[in-house]
């Protein structure tokens, strides 16, 4: 992790009586699956001054002190009347203590299941509170700022609520329409160059709610929205209808695959929560819709009409006092009467001293002749870097296996001409290579093509579901080995060969390691070192430009091997 920039507070106002303090991490942070580009971050928290002073999203507990010298500055804290929580967890009420000793006499103004957890994790410290129940409850901090409450939950954050001004046409939106970067930007200037992250971030957590995400938005018609204040990333005010568009059409691609998974879960202190979202996140890049389910808020007949309607169902649980919650007790019996014995299903979770509640959802589910498509996770504490890949990759397996059993039952037909056409296009094979930290990965590739001569740079193309898919964005380094004619089988079987999650792709191989620190294959003619410029999405695969940053040939004289293919629908 770089360490070399320390941590700041960036203070700017950003409309009439508001202002955003910007709680910068610029390590490369990578301790949740949405954090993976590791750009660091920043935790947006926003004052807003009426007769009356409000104070939005306190950060978490690694920028509490940071945070408070930063907000004592800005604000006289005996002035703050409210502090309004637009989701809340362990990590954000560490923050929320330190400012009620400073503050007894304010008012937390949050959703109802957002009150819960604060009596829960607050006890006797628990300040007056002010519950949003509805559509209808407003705060009026004078001098014109009305704000107005929208509850917007999701199975990840079944406490959500969005506050909008309408005075200054600002939506703090909290987890919508943020990314993971840490810069000097205030505001997103530049829209397409912010593109990739948004994506990534929408894809990591907005993706397996897709369909309340869907909801949620049609909350916007009504409004006059300027300006997204998200909790994470700059303010959104040149692109806000077209994040908007974005976000609409990106759900509607997950909502219409043809293929969904039901992933059910609790979680106590957020570990279990952040497997499940790794693995919907690996489930998803394959082409596959997942319906997230938070067992502690959901209706017995939501489980049911999931299930239903699912190809397969994961579920996962943490261990309490050696035992399954109850709520995940429920989901379980309602999976059993329910589910059909040709789904595919998978067991996960998190634990602190024992995992009986994995062994429980283990042995009930084959006990009642349910297939497991892969052995149950079973993760200590938090997960680690290289626990997100594995659960990302078990995810895309899951997926793959889905998609195949699909396959299996269709009527086969014959190329058509096109589809033959298609196929002559001949391309050279490749290794691509990729490391960072503790997780590596590496894929066959014939999609192979320079693009331009300066720089110099080529554009090769990466299937959705490619484990080494994680390690390609803008910014990321990696290796493209070129395979030698009459030499290329060996390396070729070795790779296109199915690797079990987090199995390691260079257990055998011979390797160097380049100067961007990814392996060199020692069995290429030559390899270049390269580093990713541009990404674009294309149907089922990205289109990686990259430009190459180095390299060498290792067999003057052999020649590149090139792949034929009879048809264009497969490699």
């Amino acid at each position: 992790m770089d360490i070399s920039q320390p941590r700041d507070v960036q203070n700017l106002a950003i409309a009439a009586d508001t202002e955003v303090l910007r709680s910068r991490s610029w390590n490369r942070l990578r301790f949740e699956v949405e954090y993976g580009l590791e750009r660091g971050t920043t935790a947006n928290s926003y004052v807003i001054r009426g007769d009356r002073i409000a104070l939005l999203d306190p950060p978490g507990a690694s920028f509490t002190e940071i945070f408070l010298t930063a907000l004592t500055d800005a604000v006289d804290l005996a002035q703050v009347d409210y502090i309004i929580l637009g989701h809340v967890n362990p990590n954000r009420v560490e923050t929320l203590k330190v400012l009620l000793e400073k503050m007894p006499t304010v008012t937390v103004v949050c959703s109802n299941p957002a009150a819960k957890a604060l009596e829960e994790l607050l006890g006797d410290a628990l300040p007056t509170l002010q519950v949003i129940k509805g559509m209808d409850d407003r705060l009026d901090l004078g001098q014109g700022h009305h704000l107005r409450f929208m509850p917007v939950p999701t199975p990840r954050w079944p406490d959500g609520l969005w506050t909008y001004d309408a005075s200054t046409g600002v939506l703090f939106s909290d987890k919508f329409f943020g990314l993971h970067r840490c810069d000097d930007y205030v505001y997103d200037l530049d829209w397409q160059a912010l593109l990739e992250d948004r994506r990534y971030y929408f894809d990591c957590l907005m993706a397996p709610n897709a369909r309340q995400v869907t909801a949620v938005l049609d909350r916007l018609t009504n409004l006059t929205v300027q300006r997204y204040a998200p909790a994470h990333g700059p303010i959104v005010r040149y692109g806000v209808q077209a994040l908007t568009a974005a976000y609409r059409d990106w759900s509607q691609q997950q909502k219409g695959q043809e293929l969904s998974v039901s992933l059910i879960y609790a979680s106590a202190y957020g570990n279990t929560a952040t497997l499940a979202q790794t693995l919907a996140r690996g489930i998803t890049k394959a082409g596959v819709a997942v319906e997230s389910i938070n067992a502690e808020y959901v209706e017995p007949d939501d489980i049911k009409a999931a299930i239903a309607k699912s190809a397969g169902f994961l579920i996962g649980s943490p261990t309490l006092g050696g035992h399954a919650p109850t709520q995940i007790q429920t989901a379980l019996g309602i999976v059993l009467a329910n589910a059909s014995k040709s789904q595919l299903a998978g067991v996960f979770g998190s634990f602190g001293w024992s995992g009986e509640a994995i062994d429980l959802l283990e042995g009930k589910l084959k006990d009642a002749g349910y297939s497991l498509a892969f052995d149950p996770i079973r993760v200590k504490f938090k997960p680690t870097d290289v626990t997100l890949q594995y659960c990302e990759e078990v995810g895309t397996d899951f997926a793959q296996a889905l998609k195949k059993v699909k396959r299996a039952k269709a009527p086969r037909t014959p190329a058509t001409a096109v589809e033959q056409a298609v196929g002559r296009l001949a391309g050279s094979l490749c290794i691509v290579t990729a490391q960072q930290g503790e997780v590596s990965s590496a894929m066959l590739a014939s999609w192979v093509s320079q693009a331009t001569f300066t720089p110099p740079g080529f554009t090769v193309s990466v299937a959705k579901e490619r484990a080494i898919e994680s390690l390609m964005h803008r910014g990321n380094g990696f290796v493209l080995n070129i395979l030698a004619e009459g030499q290329h089988l060996g390396p070729m079987k070795h790779f296109l060969k199915p690797f079990a999650p987090g199995e390691d792709r260079f257990a055998g191989v011979e390797t160097d390691i380049a100067e961007n620190g990814n392996p060199i294959l020692k069995d290429a003619i030559a390899y270049l070192e390269c580093e990713v410029a541009n990404r674009m999405e294309c149907g089922d695969h990205w289109v990686v430009y990259a430009t190459v940053t180095g390299g060498q040939v290792l067999q003057g004289n052999a020649k590149t091997a090139v792949h034929q293919r009879k048809t264009g629908t497969h490699y």
